[in-house]
């Protein structure tokens, strides 16, 4: 990624992965690439013949030692370094999909490519995509979702904790303290410690949101409007469904990166079937998104 830094991918081939399509999948907050969203997409796009890379973020599963640096919401530059690693390889069919984080992540980079991304890159998805940084740290310190905020904040107090002993004098001491909110941590550790001023500049610099407009291929975002924590600010919703390039499947019901339907000839695990077949519709046609309803109730 940088010097003196590097992240570990799992990586799953075709017979002939020249001719294949390569899926790239990147996980949430404190997930890895055994996530079980991850995997699940994973045999969905690997039945449907694709070449598979499920990408750890820094430090995430268990690959703290390559990097003295931490992960954050920002560094979509990562997933590039990733792509364009792949297209050295001689692999010309590229898609990346990511998952709440990382679904901010891959939408950040699609923003920031725009008409400059590779030509090898054909279409970018992104499951509840923490795409309003700000919001989504307001929104899980609700009474309603500390439990969920709980679970977050005691992964990275351990990770912390970890590259305290891996990279003694990088991190100070009161790094370990415990924290009272996901924003209190990035305001004390992430921004600190990731070239931010504060939590509010870390949101508002890494937020995918700021670029969105400047998508210029074909990408799918599928929303639920019952996210506990993720919500798509007004502003974010125009600019999506401004964006011709966009199809935004938003849900009634599906919670986060869960969105289960009924089991008939596969899991029920919609989110990661309909990834698939969008992927499997611009491989095959490279033309624009698959006509799905803006609505849909799975």
């Amino acid at each position: 990624m940088e010097e003196g830094s590097e992240v570990l991918c799992h990586c799953h081939w075709q017979a002939d992965r020249h001719a294949a399509l390569t899926v790239v999948l990147v996980h949430g907050l404190e997930g890895s690439s055994d996530s079980q969203y991850v995997l699940g997409t994973a045999a969905k796009a690997w039945a449907a013949g694709m070449n598979v890379v499920r990408m750890n973020q820094r430090n995430c599963g268990g690959s703290e030692r390559l990097t003295p640096t931490l992960y954050h919401s920002g560094l979509s530059g990562d997933m590039g370094a990733v792509a364009r690693a792949l297209i050295a390889e001689g692999l010309l069919r590229l898609a990346l999909v990511g998952f709440s984080m990382g679904g901010n992540l891959v939408t950040k980079l699609a923003g920031e490519w725009g008409d400059g991304a590779p030509p090898e890159v054909l279409a970018f998805a992104a499951v509840s995509p923490s795409m309003d940084l700000a919001a989504a740290a307001d929104a899980i310190h609700l009474p309603e979702n500390r439990l969920y905020e709980w679970n977050f904040l005691r992964g990275l107090e351990r990770r912390i904790r970890l590259k305290v002993r891996l990279f003694p004098g990088r991190y100070a001491r009161e790094s370990l303290r415990w924290m009272r909110s996901v924003r209190e941590f990035d305001d004390q550790v992430t921004a600190r410690y990731s070239g931010f001023r504060d939590a509010d500049d870390y949101y508002e610099r890494s937020s995918a949101s700021r670029v969105v407009d400047r998508i210029a291929r074909p990408t799918l975002i599928v929303h639920s409007d019952d996210d506990p924590f993720i919500p798509l600010l007004p502003l974010t919703r125009v600019h999506i469904r401004a964006n011709p390039n966009i199809t935004f499947l938003e849900t009634r019901r599906g919670g986060h990166c869960a969105f289960l339907a009924p089991a008939g000839d596969y899991d029920g695990r919609w989110a990661e079937q309909t990834v698939v077949e969008f992927l499997s519709a611009q491989f095959s046609s490279a033309s624009s998104p698959v006509n799905f309803p803006e609505k849909v109730q799975p």
